[in-house]
């Protein structure tokens, strides 16, 4: 994704030295390739340039709280409260995944099972080796080594850290009670990555860890996902598919600005950690508000099947209709 926007992206960072007219945009790293996909067809017919920042949830919030670019953006929805505090408007831009990815030697994508009780365990540091027993019952047909189990996590403000946070404070009642749930937390055991390209790099080089990344970087890198046991009681897999079923039964709101988190989903075939992505814009600036969503309603218009591609689940076309007339209702439709 180095090379998306007509040449001016350097890890994950839009030069600004050029004329013309430019979006400023930071934050979740979650969505980055998508936004950059976007962004690149978007100046080839318009000529306006989408300098967007990947530098994780948190830092879009605190950019867009001090009013330091057009837009922020972070998988993380701010309650309405938060929303009225920090003076903003906020709606989701895409759907997406946060998979459980590993590098165990001889383990395929796709074969190792887990459920939320053996996840939240890992992560606590409790199940401290991959031939531990409840790993074995769930995956009787694999032969798991003795293996230290190399935790990774994020160490930057993160939204994916807060849908994955979300989901085991939701499912595992030691995690709620010891660690909690939010962009950053005091993890238990593991290492600290930045951004999901960090995570994804620290996976990719060490054998025996998991670690947990947006379903495009699993993807990009060719990491090896895990099935999870869902709500429903099924072992499901990361897909389009799977991120639909947990979109399904999702009623975002537009009297709360759209705030909704996504875990758990009932549906049985539903992705148990699966999320929006979401844009925060000041509620001052009308005029920058029209130009920023001037490109958002592009991208619901005409960039649905790069979304697909990349492996995003599209926003269903009633959340789209919500969203215009939320941007009606406050002056800011494009």
């Amino acid at each position: 994704m180095k090379k998306i926007l007509a040449g001016f992206v350097v890890a994950g960072v839009v030069s600004t030295s050029f004329a013309g007219d430019t979006i400023n945009g930071a934050g979740a790293t979650f969505p980055y390739p998508v936004y950059a996909a976007w962004a690149y067809k978007y100046y080839k017919e318009t000529g306006i340039k989408l300098n967007y920042q990947s530098i994780g949830s948190g830092g879009g919030i605190r950019q867009i709280k001090n009013r330091t670019v057009d837009f922020g953006a972070s998988d993380a929805p701010l309650n309405p409260e938060k929303l009225d505090e920090y003076k903003l408007y906020q709606f989701p831009a895409i759907i997406g995944g946060v998979v459980p990815v590993v590098n165990i030697p001889g383990v395929k994508a796709g074969k190792l099972r887990l459920d939320s009780d053996t996840l939240c365990h890992i992560f606590l540091g409790d199940i401290k080796y991959w031939d531990n027993e409840k790993i074995k019952k769930l995956n009787p047909e694999i032969n798991l080594p003795h293996k230290d189990i190399k935790v990774v996590h994020r160490s930057d403000g993160s939204g994916t850290t807060a849908i994955f946070t979300t989901y085991l404070s939701q499912v595992c009642p030691d995690w709620k009670e010891k660690v909690g749930a939010g962009k950053a937390v005091k993890w238990p055991v593991g290492i600290g990555g930045k951004g999901n390209e960090g995570v994804a790099n620290y996976v990719k080089r060490l054998k025996y860890s998991i670690g947990y990344v947006e379903f495009a970087y699993a993807k990009q890198n060719r990491l090896k996902y895990t099935l999870l046991k869902n709500q429903a009681g099924n072992f499901v897999a990361p897909s389009i598919e799977t991120f639909k079923s947990a979109g399904a039964t999702a009623n975002f709101d537009p009297k709360k600005h759209f705030y909704l988190w996504m875990v758990n989903a009932p549906g049985k075939n539903a992705w148990p950690i699966a999320g929006a992505s979401f844009i925060l814009e000041a509620r001052e600036k009308a005029e920058v508000n029209k130009k920023v969503n001037r490109f958002f309603k592009w991208a619901f218009e005409h960039g649905d099947e790069i979304a697909i591609r990349l492996d995003y689940v599209p926003l269903p076309k009633e959340l789209k209709e919500k969203i215009y007339r939320y941007w009606e209702k406050y002056g800011i439709n494009p």
